[in-house]
């Protein structure tokens, strides 16, 4: 066990409009399995890197481990599988690495291909094995599971869960839960760390925000009866002050001893009542500071006038002598939430470029209602690039609709004067979000729209998908909003 001591850690990348960290102090043991969780755009990739020293920063970041980031680029892909390790830990112990390779499903043939022949989620299993076959080493593991479907996530998280010394980015609920002991939070104005699963940390935060509103709701109203009593006992006091001067009936004259010092004990009362407003107002300002806005979002999709929408006969689809998939049928009813599933390269993508249109070498019978339209959201986001004023008029979206659903899924206003190419990979994703949600469609087709998503972003989705109830077809391997959104599930089997 050692301790990562993080001191009055400052930090803002050149040419920023702000700090993305500012006087930050904290510490870490490299025992702890780690989540780490935050909103997009908070900082969460920025504090790996620093820790790995890649950028300069004011303040103190000390420790005895050493650390190790993952995803790293593989300098030569083309090479075997083993070689690839070889160049990560030269001096591993074969038995060590078939001993990785077996707890995550990983066959040992694999280690005999080249590495860019492995699926995404093989090449994922075998770099996070070469990391944890390193001696002191603290891993710092950045969103792991964007490339694994469901199974291969449940296998990487058990995987995860028999390990220690790693922080885990990650904004997949039930991955997180499964094996993580301690949660990190980038909050609106510190980091917060806390021992347990996010669902134990999640909910201490649902009931500390609770807390919080309530006591500002008491405040706000103590404020007000304060200050009204304040302005009642100050206008007594005047008026009694002001009864010094001239006569009472029949003729006597006041006793000015007598009326001045009941004004002054009035004042004194005012003024005790002020200081009791002032303490309250002082209270109150350190209230809120780290409540998360999540506002409600809204679609208006365009009613069809048909029940059916889309129909698939026996469907396969190739790519050369490549086959996709084989054999899909199912049928989009209006109101219907259709969880697209199945294991990485069972053609789950090419389904849904096939209904939207795209001219994909196919057998069987596709049938889409006459004048459908749809709205798709790719799992690409490396086209994006430009500004959002452009962005919204090259897609003919309302603007202001637009960046408001934006700010609503946290950004800042700063984000909307910037290229959208310099985005976190989160607030790409929410870009294609909010233009969908904009879009007048009878169907909206959305391809793992959650990667990269934070959490609370993604409950908002979830509120917006159960209280609105689009018609949806969507590829998503996170197993929560699944459960939750899903009406129906179709599953795809990997060609034989």
């Amino acid at each position: 066990m050692s301790i990562i001591q993080v001191n009055n850690l400052t930090f803002a990348y050149d040419g920023s409009y702000d700090n993305i960290f500012e006087d930050v102090s904290f510490q870490l043991d490299t025992d702890w399995k780690l989540g780490f969780t935050g909103r997009n755009g908070r900082g969460k990739t920025t504090f790996l890197r620093l820790l790995l020293g890649q950028y300069e920063y004011t303040g103190q970041i000390s420790a005895s481990a050493s650390f190790e980031y993952f995803p790293f680029p593989v300098a030569h892909p083309e090479d075997l599988t083993y070689e690839v390790v070889e160049g990560v830990v030269p001096d591993y112990a074969d038995w060590q690495l078939r001993r990785e390779l077996n707890l995550l499903k990983v066959s040992e043939d694999a280690l005999y291909r080249p590495f860019a022949s492995l699926s995404n989620g093989e090449q994922t299993k075998v770099l996070l094995a070469a990391l944890f076959l390193k001696e002191n080493s603290f891993l710092l593991i950045d969103e792991p599971t964007n490339h694994l479907d469901m199974h291969a996530r449940q296998l990487v998280s058990d995987y995860l869960r028999s390990k220690r010394g790693f922080i885990l980015v990650s904004h997949d609920r039930a991955f997180l839960d499964n094996c993580v002991d301690h949660i990190l939070s980038i909050n609106k104005t510190d980091i917060d760390i806390q021992k347990g699963n996010f669902s134990e940390w999640w909910e201490n935060k649902r009931r500390e925000d609770s807390y919080e509103l309530a006591e500002n709701e008491r405040l706000k109203k103590d404020i007000k009866r304060l200050s009204e009593a304040a302005k009642r006992t100050s206008d007594w006091s005047d008026a009694v002050e002001k009864s010094k001067n001239g006569t009472r009936p029949g003729g006597l004259r006041p006793d000015k001893g007598y009326i001045g010092h009941k004004a002054a004990k009035m004042m004194k009362r005012s003024k005790a009542t002020e200081h009791r407003q002032q303490a309250a107002i002082e209270e109150r300002a350190g209230l809120l500071k780290n409540i998360e806005s999540a506002e409600s979002l809204k679609i208006s999709q365009l009613a069809y006038h048909q029940d059916r929408l889309a129909e698939l006969e026996h469907v396969s689809i190739a790519y050369g002598d490549k086959t996709a998939c084989e054999d899909v049928s199912f049928t989009i009813g209006r109101g219907d939430r259709i969880a697209l599933s199945g294991p990485n390269g069972s053609g789950k993508s090419s389904i849904l470029k096939l209904i939207c249109g795209e001219p994909l070498t196919h057998t069987g019978t596709v049938r889409i209602g006459s004048q459908l339209k749809i709205s798709y959201v790719s799992q690409d986001t490396s086209h994006l690039r430009g500004n959002l004023t452009d962005y919204a008029a090259e897609y003919g979206i309302d603007e202001s609709l637009f960046k408001a659903i934006l700010r609503k899924l946290d950004f800042a206003r700063v984000q909307f004067e910037k290229d959208i190419s310099s985005y976190s990979g989160g607030q790409k994703k929410k870009v294609l979000i909010a233009r969908s949600l904009c879009e007048r469609a009878h169907l909206h087709i959305w391809d793992e729209p959650l990667n990269f998503i934070d959490v609370i972003s993604r409950m908002q989705i979830e509120e917006l998908l159960l209280e609105h109830a689009p018609t949806l077809l969507f590829v998503e391997h996170d197993r929560e909003f699944c459960d939750r959104i899903a009406t129906k599930t179709v599953e795809l089997r990997s060609p034989v």
